[in-house]
């Protein structure tokens, strides 16, 4: 049977929900830094601690959020963290309308909204595992990741037109009322879910997360290899950043096209990674992908001026993003089957938290790198470091019998 086999009216709620909310954030990416330029006229210095303290202080802000989330009903925790994320987001646009705006509360509600982005993904993997059967996670974990790219190459173009159309606050005003019109979508969602055992709070601490992820062969390498492989690619945006628009000399148009069009191999990664898994087995595909997607970077320690030095970014860009929109609906897959039901929010907070806070802390060390070494030479480290990755993962998967069984169906065709 070809085309989309319906994964029911329940995902189609949580995936319009999830849509939503994904291009309300891509409107407003790169928000928080411009209003705390333009209007707030914060220094390097200011920009680069908002960045860093909104991962770090929401990471650990989420800490004692997993367990939480673990024992209580999944949606309800879903609609809560959205309507925290509205209205702190709407609360910008607000001081702004009335002139008391500050620095403090951009700080604020970065921090707010990073550790409710870390609870709402915890909430939401757990209840999807409870949503579908095995077999069509993978198809729905493939449209969203389809969902995320295109949202990324819509987003922030409209966003910057809404920018210098309406000012500097619009998008997170429209990023907030996204939010909002989640909740609306996932109380839509409907249906009973079980209210977890009081008997197993017992063990209720965000350490048994990381106890299950390290006790595991099935995750414990993919674990490492993940949070390095997702660090060593966002460390090196800043100091592109600061290296195209600066000493290269490319326009910000030129450098926002450098990263949207290549979001289209996101479209093409999303819906080829189903097709791949039937056909090759999801242990291969994991791993082909996996090395793939960090065998780009190095290259843009090259990158020159003029036409070429732009289509040599568009060219990497394309390569990681595609490789990357592959491996990640077949992993995040993965890794839900691969923890048990009682678990899957710590273990998705723990995850989630150990990823921020080495982004974070490997996001300072690279700028201080890179004011020693040169910008290209800590862009040049961060992609070697990227190629050892791979040495992380065995090559043979781990005996359980969930992993042998690696070929999903293809009936319901391509996700």
């Amino acid at each position: 049977m070809s085309g989309k086999r319906s994964l029911g009216r329940r995902f189609g709620w949580l995936w319009a929900a999830y849509a939503v909310s994904a291009f309300g954030t891509s409107l407003s990416f790169g928000a928080f830094p411009l209003i705390a330029v333009v209007v707030l006229h914060a220094g390097p210095a200011a920009v680069s601690a908002l960045a860093a303290a909104g991962l770090a202080v929401g990471a650990v802000a989420a800490v004692p959020l997993g367990p939480w989330v673990e024992f209580r009903r999944k949606r309800p925790v879903m609609v809560a963290t959205d309507l925290v994320r509205f209205a702190a987001l709407l609360s910008v646009p607000a001081t702004y309308a009335l002139g008391v705006l500050s620095f403090v509360q951009l700080l604020v509600v970065s921090v707010l909204v990073s550790a409710a982005d870390i609870t709402f993904n915890a909430a939401s993997g757990a209840f999807l595992k409870h949503l579908l059967p095995r077999e069509d996670l993978l198809a729905a974990n493939g449209r969203f990741e389809a969902t995320t790219w295109t949202s990324i190459v819509l987003g922030p173009p409209l966003g910057g037109v809404a920018i210098g159309l309406f000012g500097p606050v619009t998008t997170l005003l429209a990023d907030a009322v996204s939010y909002l019109l989640s909740a609306l979508g996932i109380r839509a969602v409907g249906g009973g879910e079980p209210r977890p055992a009081p008997g197993e709070r017992v063990k209720g601490s965000l350490l048994e997360g990381w106890r299950h992820i390290l006790t595991s062969p099935a995750l414990r390498p993919w674990f490492f290899n993940t949070v390095l492989v997702n660090t060593l690619i966002m460390v090196p945006v800043p100091l592109l950043t600061v290296l195209m628009l600066g000493p290269l000399g490319f326009a910000p148009w030129q450098y926002g096209l450098a990263f949207a069009v290549p979001c289209l191999g996101g479209l093409l990664g999303s819906r080829i990674a189903r097709p791949l898994v039937a056909r090759y087995g999801r242990h291969r595909v994991l791993h082909v992908s996996g090395v793939l997607r960090v065998c780009w970077p190095l290259g843009l320690a090259f990158v020159g001026p003029g036409t070429a030095g732009l289509l040599l970014v568009m060219a990497i860009e394309l390569g990681v993003i595609t490789s990357c929109a592959v491996f990640n609906p077949v992993f995040s897959t993965y890794r839900l089957e691969m923890t048990p039901t009682d678990r899957v929010a710590r273990t998705l907070t723990a995850w989630s938290v150990t990823g921020k806070l080495t982004t974070a802390a490997l996001t300072a060390l690279w700028g201080l790198l890179a004011g020693v070494t040169g910008t290209r030479e800590a862009i040049a480290l961060a992609g070697l470091l990227l190629l050892a990755t791979p040495l992380l993962v065995p090559r043979r998967p781990a005996g359980a019998p969930e992993e042998r069984q690696e070929a999903v169906p293809s009936a319901s065709g391509p996700s």
